[in-house]
């Protein structure tokens, strides 16, 4: 079973990824910032990471450099409410953007099939 951790300070968000993302066949680690996404992440060794921008501890950018430190391999998605982030994501090193909602197709949809980046230096994260 292929693991998605999750890293955001919303819980009832987290609550909401782990119940739809175990309906599509995942294991879901979950984190509510980015000190503590960044310790599951290098012990749970998850296929794809969502997380955050704005957290407190620790940022989504801190996070996502650190990450990127330790493992550029694995595809971090980052889902936040505020699209102004949208043209700085593939800068900052992040597989794809989400402006967060309710609806969770469009995070199922870039969870289940990784960017072509992605794709060319790492296998299918697909359950």
């Amino acid at each position: 079973m292929e693991k998605v951790l999750c890293i955001d300070d919303d819980l009832s968000l987290l609550r909401l990824y782990q119940e739809e993302l175990a309906e599509e066949g995942y294991k879901v680690v979950l984190a509510k910032d980015g000190k503590e996404g960044l310790a599951k992440f290098e012990k749970e060794k998850p296929h794809v990471v969502v997380m955050d921008i704005r957290m407190p501890v620790m940022d989504g950018i801190e996070t996502l450099t650190a990450m990127l430190g330790k493992d550029r391999q694995i595809p971090v998605i980052l889902n936040t409410a505020y699209p102004q982030y949208k043209e700085n994501f593939m800068t900052w090193g992040a597989e794809a953007y989400v402006v967060k909602s309710s609806d969770l197709t469009e995070l199922k949809q870039k969870i289940s099939r990784p960017s072509p980046s992605a794709a060319s230096t790492a296998s299918s994260i697909s359950p």
